[in-house]
């Protein structure tokens, strides 16, 4: 049996995790055990902050919603209702987006929604 010798597999897949690191401080970004854990830790926030940044923007179109409906003279909760009584199913990016490019629009919902 021939003898295999990994050394270039090995050195190929820490290149990998290394060139990923760049930017990292001190040992971070050049030590392959210290890179590997910090990378790692790295993943799990980076997937923990597409998650909240979902959540941030819902929270942004709900307040621009909230600001274009009370300049028409009707509380966010009661436009929301009267919206769903109506049986008018848009997400509240649209109506953010409506709110601030179309406000012609926004007022005919708003009065729909009054209804």
């Amino acid at each position: 049996m021939t003898r295999v010798k990994r050394g270039t597999v090995v050195k190929k897949r820490h290149k990998k995790l290394l060139k990923q690191t760049k930017g990292f401080w001190g040992q971070r970004k050049n030590i392959f055990s210290r890179a590997k854990e910090t990378l790692l830790r790295a993943m799990a926030y980076a997937f923990v902050g597409r998650k909240l940044k979902k959540r941030d923007m819902r929270a942004l179109f709900i307040s621009r919603i909230k600001a274009a409906s009370v300049a028409q003279g009707l509380p966010y909760n009661r436009f929301m209702f009267g919206l769903k009584k109506a049986n008018i199913e848009l997400n509240r990016k649209m109506l953010s987006q409506l709110a601030i490019f179309e406000p012609a629009a926004f007022t005919k919902l708003v009065h729909i929604a009054q209804e």
